[in-house]
């Protein structure tokens, strides 16, 4: 395996691996995620230099931009692939789509790599790996032992917050691992969370994430169908959402990703923009179709989460131009087939 020129001129100007942070995945949570770790570190050690990486060269510039304008003695830079960012950094950070992805980057580049600094005595070889994806847990329990048997460690770590909670650093992280490399994690993943959940070995943290979204899913569903039921029987929406949210029918979906504009006053939810900014449809049926998946492994019995599961799959087929639109926009799709 080659390092690009870039990669090696970070290395020899200074970028030790020991004291570089990376973060590869600068989506709509990866890239608040990075900037609150990135900043937070700097606050308190300006010696700490950082590494952003993603598939879209311009997701990275930006960001670069946008902290070194904002601290501008800071290192930072951006690599052109994940080999680079393990490369410079003894703590990567990984936030991808799905599983494809994860073991694309994983197999196909950062376990080479580890491989190749196992193989130099002269590099620092000790390497903590978080995957904060929403992914397979079979997947993630492979990744997990191919990094580990190469000496270094990985906890898999994704989050519960949304877009809202990656920008204000209070998500909450759903770790599975070895106790020690949760310790290990815990000081980064603080600088991004306000609650970080030791749910056992590998794999628990995405166990514990699937079942919570499936709930999720679900609630987002059936919040839509009741605020356009009560609509209908002539209640104002931010009436009804008021009841509901300090009722017995309370919840996430209704207190904070309401899906009908005006109805959480001083609140900004995605259905405030168009529905935009916000966890996508096409991300829930993915996350809905691993609860599935994962279910028919085990035998356990889900008629509400396959009907979810369903119910997103046909807003994608025929609203195709919802996909990409927060997942609340299900009352949209719901408004529409209204008679």
């Amino acid at each position: 395996m080659r390092s690009s020129l870039r990669a090696m001129q970070a290395l020899s100007h200074g970028i030790a691996r020991s004291h570089s942070t990376s973060f590869i995945g600068l989506g709509q949570m990866g890239y608040q995620m990075a900037n609150n770790l990135f900043s937070k570190q700097y606050i308190q050690d300006n010696n700490t230099q950082f590494v952003v990486c993603d598939t879209n060269p311009d997701a990275a510039n930006s960001f670069c931009t946008s902290f070194t304008s904002n601290y501008p003695s800071a290192v930072i830079l951006c690599a052109e692939a994940p080999e680079q960012a393990t490369l410079m950094s003894s703590r990567i950070i990984t936030m991808l789509p799905s599983s494809p992805q994860v073991k694309s980057v994983y197999f196909g580049s950062i376990i080479p790599t580890l491989k190749k600094l196992k193989e130099d005595p002269s590099l620092s070889q000790d390497t903590l790996c978080i995957d904060s994806t929403t992914l397979d847990v079979n997947v993630a329990r492979d990744v997990a032992a191919e990094v580990v048997a190469l000496g270094a460690q990985m906890v898999d770590a994704p989050v519960s917050g949304g877009v809202t909670g990656a920008t204000a650093g209070t998500l909450s992280f759903l770790v599975g691992g070895p106790e020690e490399t949760h310790q290990l994690a815990l000081p980064i993943l603080s600088y991004m969370g306000a609650r970080i959940i030791h749910c056992g070995p590998s794999g628990a943290g995405l166990a514990a994430k699937i079942c919570n979204n499936l709930v999720l899913g679900v609630e987002q569903i059936v919040v839509a169908e009741a605020m356009l039921l009560g609509q209908k029987l002539g209640l104002d929406s931010a009436v009804l959402a008021s009841v509901i949210n300090s009722s017995t029918g309370g919840c996430w979906a209704s207190s904070v990703n309401n899906p009908v504009p005006s109805s959480l006053p001083g609140k900004s939810p995605p259905c405030e923009r168009d529905y935009e900014g916000g966890f996508a449809t096409s991300l829930m049926l993915k996350d809905m179709g691993l609860a599935s998946n994962v279910a028919e492994q085990q035998g356990s019995p889900l008629p509400l989460g396959e009907a979810a599961k369903e119910i997103y799959s046909r807003i994608i087929k025929e609203k195709p131009e919802l996909s990409t639109k927060d997942f609340s926009s299900v009352y949209r799709f719901l408004k529409d087939q209204a008679r």
